[in-house]
């Protein structure tokens, strides 16, 4: 890649590569042009996640979190950015109001930092629409034109995904990440994510051909959530997951026909 990519662009991908194999192999399946903008967001992504577990000291892990809020806060207002192999780029690709917005990306992990269960179950939706479906939406709104109320289904539906497989090691850091842990709430969740999918894949038309690398990302989303309400056993197992095959036809698939 570095032909094509300045030093932080490729720290970007070498981040994410090492960090989040699968938004790797999604942006590598994307257009280069599509690549400079999907690896700095998707190195925030790491860098954002890893922040609440930087310390077990809390006032540590905030005061990281809280320099991604003031550096897109910075970009917001359009102030010249941080010179940081991540920012730098991310002011390259994110309008003011972006980054504005994606405060709330940063802000919602604070929920990692502590054990407090979520309030209910709005309180759990939150989460996983600001640090999925936000995440998305600066993606694909930077790639071309896409609808913000598809991009939230979708990005939903892929959070939750990404939250099941997610869920042991939580539970073994002392989280409790579901109000409802029981095969029957698993169900019901994963309906519900099931749902949300349908309802951003029967409006399509109003993602661009541009915008939809950015929904490469969720490739996975639609056959996890069906074996989570299949076999909720199998959150809690760990076993949440595809074959190398399953995930390159699937992959490649969504890539030459374009139908996330």
């Amino acid at each position: 890649m570095s032909d094509v990519f300045d030093a932080d662009l490729t720290a970007c991908a070498d981040l994410v590569q090492r960090a989040d194999p699968d938004r790797f192999a999604a942006a590598m399946a994307a257009p280069v042009a599509a690549r400079r903008v999907l690896f700095p967001l998707y190195a925030l992504a790491v860098e954002v996640a890893r922040a609440p577990w930087a310390s077990a000291e809390p006032m540590i892990a905030e005061m990281r979190l809280q320099w991604w809020r003031d550096a897109l806060e910075e970009l917001a207002l359009g102030k010249p950015p941080r010179r940081h192999p991540v920012v730098t780029p991310l002011a390259g690709i994110l309008s003011p109001q972006m980054a504005a917005r994606l405060d709330g990306f940063v802000a919602v992990r604070r929920w990692d930092i502590y054990r407090d269960p979520f309030e209910d179950d709005a309180d759990l939706t939150r989460y996983l629409e600001e640090s999925s479906a936000s995440l998305l939406c600066a993606a694909a709104t930077a790639l071309g034109q896409a609808d913000e109320g598809v991009l939230r289904e979708y990005g939903y539906a892929t959070g939750l995904a990404n939250w099941f497989r997610a869920i042991p090691e939580l539970e073994a850091r002392g989280r409790i990440p579901l109000l409802d842990g029981t095969p029957a709430g698993i169900r019901q969740l994963a309906e519900e994510g099931l749902d949300r999918l349908s309802r951003a894949r029967a409006k399509r038309a109003m993602i661009s051909p541009a915008a939809r690398p950015a929904l490469l990302a969720g490739w996975q989303s639609g056959a996890l959530l069906r074996q989570a309400h299949k076999e909720p056993a199998r959150v809690a197992a760990g076993q949440l997951g595809l074959s190398p095959f399953a995930r390159n036809l699937r992959l490649g698939l969504q890539v030459s026909t374009g139908r996330w």
